[in-house]
């Protein structure tokens, strides 16, 4: 397995490498790739940074069994040794080739995934003694249940997991870098296949998984390590090894992604409107890998906490992101009235909304608000209210942003 591992890791870092003297000599090619990506490299950038480890590890237990766990383990290593030895490669390649880099990679990473996904359920399903209906329904009746014990209200919440999509800005700018407009519709199909397959896949390595272990009396403590469970149970140590990865790919596409978009915030956002509004294109690329490493150290202090479960952590980051950036991006799209005010007043609502949901001391009948549903439905509710009542009650938009708003739409 080490020997799978350490392939992995050299793959990725000479994807560094050939991005680095590629792409990386101006601001465009570090943080857009140069908008040159073919569709199927953005389609499958897009699908890894979304799904992070959650699809290997975070779904496939919640699958498993009724409940989230609280662990996370590292491979036949410390926690510490994992969390250095994982963040430094996908640093050394995320600072010095940018977001070709992580596209590139990405791309790989995805094709890992995919494989991953479809070999573990497979096998696992090919070994099982036993019907799967009546095994499952001695494990927990309403397993095969699409609505099990759930409520209105959770059926809701879980569907609401789609309006995230809208504010994730590691994913859009995957398509803001694709060559041309033309490619778009190769892009969304190569996509939608993958994200399909990989739901499904991950969704059977749970129930199979579930099936598996109760037929063979493997005690699982923690289930969100399920995929780990049965990649080290049923293959060769090569070809474990080889899984393992696509839990590391997984989890390092998306961490790739959010350090390159957080150090574009910071670059074009912050340095370059507030600092130094003269910068040259080689001083921002500098100031971007900085802001990458500044990243990384804070992302590695906030990773030694590890009492929090994946899909926890994957849950509340994406409804934050969802309710401040979602309702923006669509009102964008669709309502040229939008002003500064109402865009503003919204990311702020749709933030504070999730975050007073999450974390604030409200109850209903002692449950907490988030228990009851999810709080990307009110942050986004909330949000959307936010920027119609501020954009009506302020002044209207600028008229260049309104024509350049009706030139769009022509064109779409």
């Amino acid at each position: 397995m080490i020997i799978s591992l350490s392939l992995y890791f050299v793959v990725m870092l000479g994807i560094g490498l050939y991005a680095y003297k590629q792409s990386t000599s101006d601001v465009s090619g570090y943080m857009l790739g140069g908008r040159n990506l073919s569709p199927s490299v953005a389609a499958l950038s897009a699908g890894a940074s979304d799904m992070s480890g959650w699809i290997l590890m975070g779904l496939p237990g919640a699958m498993f069994v009724t409940g989230l766990s609280s662990t996370w383990i590292a491979f036949g290593l410390s926690y510490e040794m994992g969390l250095y030895i994982t963040t430094g490669v996908v640093v050394l390649y995320t600072l010095f080739g940018g977001f070709l880099a992580v596209s590139l990679t990405d791309f790989v990473q995805g094709c890992i995934m995919f494989i991953a996904l479809i070999l573990v359920p497979a096998v696992a399903y090919s070994l099982l003694d036993q019907p799967l209906q009546s095994t499952l329904n001695s494990v927990n009746p309403d397993m095969l249940s699409w609505i099990g014990a759930g409520s209105a209200l959770g059926i809701i919440s879980a569907m609401a997991w789609g309006l995230g999509y809208f504010g994730q800005p590691h994913i859009i700018v995957r398509f803001m870098s694709v060559r041309s407009v033309k490619d778009m519709p190769t892009a969304r199909r190569i996509g939608m296949s993958w994200m399909i397959v990989a739901a499904i896949g991950a969704v059977g390595t749970g129930i199979f998984g579930a099936a598996y272990t109760y037929e063979n009396n493997i005690v699982v403590d923690d289930p969100e390590t399920i995929f780990l469970i049965l990649s080290e149970l049923l293959f060769h140590p090569l070809i474990a090894g080889f899984l393992l990865a696509a839990i590391l790919a997984a989890i390092m596409s998306t961490i790739s992604s959010q350090l390159l978009v957080s150090s574009s915030s910071l670059t074009e956002d912050f340095y370059k409107t507030f600092l130094r509004k003269e910068a040259s294109d080689a001083e921002l690329v500098l100031v971007g890998r900085i802001s990458v490493s500044i990243v990384a150290i804070l992302a590695i202090y906030l990773a030694y906490d590890r009492d929090s479960s994946i899909l926890d952590l994957v849950s509340n980051a994406w409804a934050g992101f969802g309710a401040a950036f979602g309702p923006l991006v669509l009102f964008s799209l669709y309502w040229k009235r939008m002003n500064f005010a109402g865009a503003l007043s919204g990311m702020v609502v749709g933030a504070v909304t999730v975050l007073l949901w999450i974390y604030g001391p409200f109850t209903i009948n002692g449950e907490s608000l988030s228990s009851v549903m999810y709080e990307i439905v009110p942050g986004f509710i909330l949000a959307s209210i936010a920027i119609v009542v501020v954009s009506l009650a302020t002044n209207e938009p600028n008229s260049d942003i309104t024509t350049l708003f009706d030139e769009v739409e022509k064109e779409l």
